[in-house]
């Protein structure tokens, strides 16, 4: 039938218009809680007594620090984001929603298990149960994130059902920029904790890389939470 016909026509324009409502939903509360969190986070380190740019950013969630609880709602809003930002992604890119929903249980299991005073880490000093969880949590919360950016530039080809042309290719472009940034920071970061141990090394290298991956995060989501309404 010629209404029939029409209709068919029409569905995957339709579809091709941008997210699906609920994924713009959850994808602008990932953005706020990706602002709230880093904000929240960037306060515990800047203002509480840790040790500046030769620390861990970790060292401002120990018991001891006046700023622990900022830090740790920061950390859980960042967890809460990554979740939204791998709902939001699920009808999309399935790959990198189960990374993100990964990074954000390890990202949640980093807040609760607090480390040591100086977050100690292996080889170069003694940790205890609690610093290897909770190093090991973080770094695979920042993994997580960095392959999620792999698994966006290298979507499969159902994704172009759900998303415009533009929105594919903005989203692969801010994967691209953020997979370039992120991996060789993460690899010169791995290779520093390895042979320098903790120091000024390592601290800038850290804080590089978390803001890498947030901006990356909240461009991802502000692409989601915007493109449906222009598409």
């Amino acid at each position: 039938m010629p209404g029939t016909a029409a209709r068919r026509g029409t569905a995957p324009a339709t579809l091709a218009a941008g997210a699906p409502p609920a994924s713009r939903v959850a994808a602008s509360a990932a953005a706020g809680g990706i602002l709230a969190g880093a904000g929240a986070v960037t306060v515990a380190v800047v203002a509480g007594p840790g040790t500046g740019l030769t620390g861990y950013v970790s060292e401002a969630g120990v018991a001891d620090s006046g700023y622990a609880s900022a830090y740790r709602i920061g950390v859980f809003a960042l967890a809460g984001a990554l979740l939204l930002l791998a709902a939001a992604l699920a009808p999309v890119l399935r790959l990198a929603a189960g990374l993100l929903a990964a990074g954000s249980l390890c990202a949640a299991l980093s807040g609760t298990v607090r480390c040591s005073a100086g977050c100690p880490l292996p080889p170069f000093e003694r940790a205890t149960v609690a610093d290897l969880v909770h190093g090991g949590a973080s770094i695979a919360a920042t993994a997580a994130v960095v392959f999620a950016m792999l698994a966006v530039l290298f979507p499969p080809s159902a994704a172009s059902w759900l998303l415009s042309p533009s929105a594919q290719s903005r989203l692969r472009r801010l994967a691209a920029l953020g997979a370039a940034l992120s991996l060789p920071l993460a690899a010169a970061v791995g290779l520093a904790m390895l042979l320098l141990g903790r120091g000024t090394v390592v601290g800038v290298l850290e804080r590089v890389l978390l803001a890498v991956c947030a901006a990356w995060g909240l461009a991802t989501a502000t692409t989601l939470a915007s493109h449906g309404r222009r598409g």
